[in-house]
This record gives structure tokens, sequence and C-alpha cells, in this order.
């Protein structure tokens, strides 16, 4: 019998499951900076207000998320001896590489000048060349295979190799800039070397993946896009997963934006411990993520990833008893990896199940549409937390300064305390509530069968009325 999705059913090789994953970790090569260290350079190395950043980051992420739906449509429509997906890996990888060396290159000029060119090359970077590329990326999974073991082995080893380069960028990025000079130009200079290396990351991803997955005709036209968009509405779990990756990167940014503040003012060290911390969450999310398909052969994704959500709030809730001991930090920063890993290493593999629901019950296939949606409530989130985390830290009485030797004021050092304590509660509270009411994993055998007996019978009508 014919399937809704032909070839690819089997087993990936190792190169090819790497190769994507790859593409990936040279998206993190901006990001991880974004996340982590890009707020602290404009403020610290900079001297530009940590309002003006959050405000920056606010109303780019509102462009950027419409950017991600756009970026949807058009790799819908897009057709290449390449496919819909892989050639845009090699068509941004310049550009990409280009703006995010402009991120850092911001000119000594009028506030209004730095917050004009911020806010240019921050959108040039994340709203138009990231997005050209990470909404591409998430819709190859679905056309490289259509078995969903293969697309959980995707999404685990696309999650371990992104972060795995994430935490080579942030540990490797503090000490460079500190050899190079540590002062603007330094920072041109690491950036620089990531980008190169971002560019043969991606260039590796497009000559190893391969769009195998192919689609009954029928499915696969192109739709008005408010009858996209309408089949899109009444997908429960597209809903579902969009809430999880708006939640997955609150915590990146909320928790990369204050580990650097955390250390710096909380534990009293800008040096090493910023490195260890950001090292032993990222590290545990890698081995963690990488151990997902054991227990994967004896509970679903959604029941992992809701128990792992129940250990790091119970991480979190101990981490309480003790917030300024740097010791306590690392157990319980582990601890809570350990919880963490789950949701983000299974998402992507989750997003490709909803496709599967969405075309089961509308009888309409959006793959691409489906990820840009879900990346621009990633997005979103990204930037409605930074602009928050930016406001509450202004608010409270934040002294941005590139003098590097300033006193903070008591409330701003128990602002910072409260959101690196509290926060990870809260959003991994919520994560939990949504895959508690999460139930696709149960249905999605049916799902599947129902697919490919409905483009068996498609294909049977379709040969008739050629005769």
């Amino acid at each position: 019998m014919n399937t809704a999705a032909q070839e690819s059913t089997g087993r990936l090789s190792w190169v090819t499951r790497i190769a994507y994953g790859s593409g990936d970790a040279a998206c993190n090569v901006v990001y991880a900076m974004i996340s982590t260290l890009l707020t602290i350079f404009y403020t610290d190395y900079i001297g530009i207000s940590v309002v003006t950043v959050g405000l920056v980051m606010l109303l780019s992420r509102i462009f950027d998320g419409t950017s991600d739906v756009i970026m949807g449509f058009i790799t819908e429509r897009t057709h290449s001896r390449w496919g819909k997906a892989r050639p845009w890996m090699l068509w941004m990888s310049i550009p990409y590489a280009l703006t995010a060396i402009s991120l850092f290159t911001v000119p000594q000029t009028t506030d209004t000048l730095q917050f004009l060119y911020i806010f240019v090359s921050y959108n040039l970077c994340t709203t138009v060349v990231y997005t050209a590329i990470n909404v591409p990326l998430g819709t190859l999974l679905v056309r490289m295979t259509s078995s969903q073991q293969e697309r959980s082995m995707l999404s685990i080893c696309r999650f371990a190799i992104a972060r795995f380069s994430g935490l080579i960028v942030v540990m490797a990025s503090m000490p460079l800039v500190k050899a190079f000079g540590n002062n603007q130009m330094a920072w041109i200079e690491v950036i620089t070397i990531f980008s190169i290396i971002a560019i043969g990351l991606l260039l590796f991803c497009f000559s190893q993946c391969k769009e195998t997955v192919t689609v009954v005709k029928s499915r696969d036209t192109k739709l008005p896009i408010l009858k996209s968009l309408k089949a899109l509405a009444i997908n429960q779990y597209f809903w579902a997963v969009l809430a999880l990756f708006a939640l997955g990167c609150v915590h990146t940014q909320v928790s990369g934006m204050l580990l650097p503040y955390y250390c710096k003012y909380i534990l009293g060290n800008d040096d090493w411990m910023y490195s260890t911390l950001y090292c032993a969450e990222i590290a545990t999310l890698i081995i963690c993520a990488l151990l997902c398909p054991y227990p994967l052969k004896y509970m679903s994704k959604r029941d992992l990833a809701f128990r792992g959500c129940i250990l790091a709030v119970a991480a979190q809730l101990v981490f309480l008893l003790d917030s300024t001991s740097y010791t306590w930090a690392v157990i319980t920063t582990i601890v809570r990896a350990i919880g963490e890993a789950p949701a983000y290493a299974l998402l992507f593999g989750m997003i490709a199940d909803a496709v599967e629901f969405g075309d089961w019950k509308t009888g309409i296939r959006t793959e691409a549409l489906i990820l840009g949606t879900s990346s621009m409530g990633y997005k979103l989130g990204q930037g409605i937390a930074g602009a928050i985390v930016s406001a509450l830290l202004m608010s409270a009485g934040y002294i941005s300064s590139t003098s590097g030797g300033v006193a903070q004021p008591d409330s701003a050092l128990s602002m910072i305390l409260s959101l690196y304590c509290w926060a990870p509660i809260l959003i991994w509270g919520a994560t939990g509530l949504v895959l508690y009411l999460y139930q696709l994993d149960k249905k999605y055998p049916k799902i599947m069968r129902d697919l490919a007996e409905r483009d068996f019978q498609r294909e049977q009508a379709a040969r008739k009325e050629n005769e």
C-alpha cells in the first residue's frame, strides 16, 4: 500500500542525523550570543541603556514573529532541484555570517543613531536571515522521513548538537574576548570566527540532508492563505506545540540573560563562575537528550517530558534554600537540566506529529506554515521575555556602564536574584500543564493508518480517472 509519505520510512544514517543537527548548530552561533551575551555586550561594553536594549528586542520580535509566518508560506511555495526547504541552507549561509557580525559593529555615536543601528542590524540578522534558515530547517525534518522514531532521533540530534555548539560559543566567548583585548573589537573578532564556522555547518547540512518524503499530489498543492490559516487554527496540537515552543524560549532567554548578571552581581564573579554554571546546565541537557531514546522505548514523548517538568520545578524549589551559594547553584542546575532535557529534545518531533494530525483532521498539509508559526511563538516569547526582564531591571534601578566597576543598588540586586530564582518555577510549571493536557501520542498510530488508507484510496481513484 502507498503511504502518505513514501520513501524514507526506514533508518537514517548517523551522518545524516549529525548533518541535520549541524544546521541548528549554525543557527546557535547567533542565538547563543543573543540569548546570553548580547545584552551584557550592549550595556557593559557599548554603554547602551538596558531599557533601550529591551525595547529593541521587543519591537524586533513583533516583526520577527510575523516574518516566521511569511517564511512558512515562502517555504511552502519554494520549488527547486533541491526541494522546498534544503536550498535555504545554501542560499542564506553567507548573508547569515555577515549580518551576525553586524550585530557587534555598533558605532560610537548618538543614542538615537545607536538605537537605529541596533534595531536595523538586529532585524536583518534575526527577522530576515535567521528566519530564512530556521523555518526551512524545521520543515526539512518533516520532509526527510515519515518515521516517527526517526523524526524523534532527528529532533534529539538537532537539540543536542545545537546546544553543544551553543555551549562552545558561550564558554569560549568571554575568554576569547578578554584574550583579544576585552573591548568591542575583540567581540567583532570572536563573532567573525564563529560566523565562518557557521557557514561550514550550513553547507554540511545542505550537502547531506535530502528531501526524500514524497507527498500525494492532492495534498501538496498550493492553497489560499486564509484556508491554510483556518486549518491551522483548528489544529489543537499546533497550539500545544506553539505554547511549548514559546515557554522553552522564554526559559532560555530569561535564564540566559540573567545568568551573567547573577554571577557578576550576586556571586561576585564575572569570569569563571558564569562559564561553569552555563556548562553544567548545557552539558547535562546534551547528555540527557542523547539518552532520551532509551526511556522512549517504555513511555511516550509526552509522558517523558511531563515527568521531566515535575523534576525541573522541584529542583528549582530546592535551589531557593540557598540561592546565593555557587555550589548549591551548580547542583540544582544540573538536576533541573535533567528534567528540562526531554521537553527540549523532543519538541521538533512533537511538531512533526502535529503536522500529521492537522493533515488527518482537515486534509490540508502545511508543514512549513506550522513550523513558521511555531517559530513565531518562539521568537515572540524571546522578545517579550527579554523586554520584561530589561524593564524590571530598569525599574529596580540597574545602572548601565562601560566602566565595569559600578555598584548596583540593593533594589537591582534583589530584582536579579528574584527573577533568577522564581522565573524557572513559573515557566516549567506552565510547561507541565500544557503537557498534562497533550494527548496526541495516544492517537498517533491510528492517525498514520488513516492517512495511509486515505492516500491509497485517492491514488486508486486517480488511476481510474486516468484509465
